[in-house]
């Protein structure tokens, strides 16, 4: 039973898959000794020795010799061992080879069937141990297909699947064949029969690595980035602070004459970012959050909730289309916030000084 085209695809196997020739063999072997069983209705001891080496499989029976035998498939007593070998004796283990075309269709197709089986798991474990440290990371990666809505990327070297799902997927993004994208990773799935790695292009985290990866300052630890309100595809606000006053925050993101924040822009396809100072003081944030909207002021109205006034001309650019720049400033800041014009705020003031007159009148 020798094929050295077999043992060349296991180096195939290896290299491709990057599922070792030891981990290989042993399922191979472990599913040859189940077929073999099977085939024969044996219930007797089987070996299988694969030697990569000598480019050879070789199949054995197994007999433990014993001073009673009480399973004569599995057990030869001492006195009939040694008429095959005479230094047999308890204890040892008599190995007969099984020539291997007594070890017929049946019995390949079965040790097939459970071998790959056994290599899916092995594959799905290696996918998992690569992956599972990766979680929140960023990684490139290829476009392969498109069924049914999601898109399926090859990542890293070993060439693993990932899944693009709908909900991760930006508005308006197209995706085409062999297009090459940088992709959030969301989670790792072992989910049974398969480990599936689910990628985002809409996750905040997306536009933090982004950043990361662009901002030098940031990787060192001298940024930090403190919040990321996200609308994928449309706007991003990202509050950032600096650690020594030396180094401003902003302009460190921004970059010279916005060569920064313009790669992650086009990376994100256009995808507006503010990035915003943040502040201890919560007012002071709130009014910076509503950027690029110049705020009259912002007075606290109950416990994490604040009016912010601003000119009557800047009220449609503070709410924002669809309310998109005050939703964010809100998610960003995590206080409910009302935004208001300024002739608003003094007619609501005079109409509650005049209420305040009729009162003292009555």
């Amino acid at each position: 039973m020798i094929n050295q085209d077999f043992f060349l695809a296991l180096e195939d196997l290896e290299r491709e898959k990057g599922i070792s020739q030891a981990e290989f063999i042993a399922a191979l072997e472990n599913a040859l000794v189940i077929a073999y069983k099977k085939s024969t209705g044996t219930a007797g001891g089987v070996e299988v020795r694969l030697n990569p080496e000598k480019k050879s499989i070789k199949i054995y029976s197994t007999r433990a010799v014993v001073e009673e035998v009480i399973d004569p498939e599995k057990e030869i007593s001492v006195e009939e061992a040694q008429t095959i070998k005479k230094s047999y004796k308890a204890g040892d283990t008599i190995n007969t080879e099984i020539i291997s075309k007594n070890f017929g269709r049946i019995a390949a197709q079965t040790a097939k069937q459970i071998l790959m089986q056994k290599l899916r798991e092995i594959e799905r474990d290696n996918t998992v141990s690569e992956f599972e440290d990766k979680e929140g990371e960023l990684m490139a990666c290829t476009v392969r297909r498109i069924e049914d809505g999601n898109v399926f990327v090859e990542l890293g070297g070993n060439q693993i699947e990932g899944v693009l799902m709908p909900k991760d997927q930006v508005p308006g993004e197209k995706y085409e064949l062999n297009q090459r994208l940088n992709v959030y990773v969301k989670r790792v799935k072992n989910s049974g029969k398969m480990a599936q790695i689910v990628v985002s292009r809409t996750a905040t985290g997306l536009v933090k690595r982004l950043f990361e990866n662009e901002v030098p300052e940031i990787k060192q630890g001298i940024v930090l980035v403190k919040g990321i309100a996200r609308d994928a595809g449309q706007r991003t606000k990202i509050a950032i602070v600096s650690e020594d006053p030396m180094v401003d925050a902003v302009g460190a993101c921004v970059g010279n004459k916005g060569a920064r924040v313009n790669a992650i822009v086009a990376e994100l396809g256009g995808e507006k970012i503010d990035i915003i100072q943040w502040s201890e003081n919560p007012l002071e944030y709130i009014s910076r959050a509503l950027s690029p909207a110049r705020v009259l002021k912002v007075v606290q109205t109950g416990d994490e909730s604040a009016m912010a006034i601003v000119p009557d001309d800047k009220l449609s650019l503070a709410i924002g289309r669809s309310g998109q720049n005050a939703r964010l400033a809100v998610r960003l800041t995590g206080w409910k916030i009302d935004v208001k014009s300024e002739s608003a705020v003094g007619a609501e003031l005079t109409a509650d000084i005049n209420t305040e007159e009729d009162v003292v009148e009555e």
